[in-house]
């Protein structure tokens, strides 16, 4: 018997970036990493920034970063409305290792306002994010 496929929507501000069917999605929401397959219930959170994984039908995986925005699941489909969506040929490594490195130095400011302390890790997250979607479409282990 076939595995139950659930149909997956990915939206951006520029328009529609991704539809198709997966037997498995994985993403970072507001309270961590979900696992999604049809039939999940329903749910409605917020996106973290990080690898939007798809295990397609034939078992081959399909990776987009993802960072804001909101996350739907219905019983039968996914529709994520993300702020930011790349494709992982399109993150630049040494732009996200750059701002990797500003971020944590701005963290060590201790004369940072908590908005300053907010935008700062907001930027690290997204920064170590998009490299955790490189190291995930080179093969490497992720911590």
């Amino acid at each position: 018997m076939a595995e139950k496929l659930i149909k997956i929507y990915v939206i951006s501000p520029e328009g529609a970036i991704y539809e198709g069917s997966a037997k498995l999605v994985v993403l970072r929401g507001a309270e961590g990493e979900l696992g999604i397959s049809a039939g999940h219930t329903q749910l409605l959170t917020s996106i973290a920034p990080g690898p939007l994984r798809m295990v397609l039908e034939d078992d081959k995986e399909d990776i987009l970063f993802v960072a804001g925005g909101i996350l739907e699941v219905q019983p039968d489909q996914i529709i994520v409305l993300a702020d930011v969506v790349e494709r992982p040929m399109d993150v630049n490594e040494s732009a996200a290792q750059e701002a990797k490195q500003k971020a944590e130095a701005l963290l060590k400011d201790a004369s940072l306002d908590k908005i300053s302390i907010n935008e700062a890790q907001l930027m690290l997250a997204e920064a170590e994010a998009r490299l955790k979607v490189l190291a995930l479409l080179k093969g490497a282990s992720i911590k």
